[in-house]
């Protein structure tokens, strides 16, 4: 006996195809950004849904860190929706033009991140250093104490000790003199004798 549970069914359709799948979604997602640039906020909605996830993973692919992707993408959305009026179905599908929004946002992140630790490495370096002025100064006025100790050992001990009382204490010619108990003539000579050979020292050195 003959199955009739099917007699006058329709024959069953031929499955649907992805690809005409995917390019009904395209086409529907290009339509609903038009939508969105003349201010439909409906239609913007749809475009967030279907994009923000692959807008995240983008981000996530080229910053490694999940927080500034997630910045990035809401960034990403604000952008399109303020500027979806320059997306030109002619020239490419809604997904690649916000991708391409996606992968310029991230990569300026990506340099204004690297640029800010830079410049807060430098600004640690020179924390933790002194200035190189600084440090030549200080070799120099070192190096510049030594000579002069060297040259005064080279004096004898009289002009030394005229020297050191007239010029590092500050004493006159009679504070001098009176500190030495010598004349003050033989104090100006030790002084004159001993400048002559200081300054020659320091000339040679």
């Amino acid at each position: 006996m003959a199955d009739t549970a099917n007699e006058g069914a329709e024959p069953p359709g031929e499955p649907e195809d992805p690809e005409e799948l995917r390019t009904g979604e395209t086409e529907g997602l290009d339509a609903q950004l038009l939508r969105a640039a003349e201010g439909d906020r409906d239609a913007f909605a749809l475009v967030y849904d279907a994009l923000t996830v692959p807008v995240m993973g983008l981000a996530c692919r080229i910053l490694r860190d999940a927080d500034q992707a997630a910045e990035v993408t809401q960034d990403v959305m604000v952008e399109v929706w303020r500027t979806a009026g320059r997306f030109r179905p002619e020239l490419g599908s809604a997904r690649a033009w916000v991708l391409v929004l996606a992968h310029r946002r991230a990569v300026d992140r990506v340099r204004s991140v690297r640029a800010r630790g830079e410049r807060e490495e430098k600004a640690a370096l020179l924390d933790r250093t002194t200035p190189f002025d600084a440090v030549a100064a200080e070799v120099e006025e070192r190096d510049e104490h030594a000579q002069v100790r060297r040259c005064l050992s080279a004096l004898t001990e009289v002009q030394r000790e005229a020297v050191l009382l007239a010029f590092y204490q500050g004493m006159t010619y009679r504070e001098v003199a009176r500190s030495l108990e010598s004349p003050e003539g033989t104090v100006k000579s030790r002084l004159r004798d001993g400048l002559q050979r200081l300054r020659e020292c320091l000339e040679a050195s």
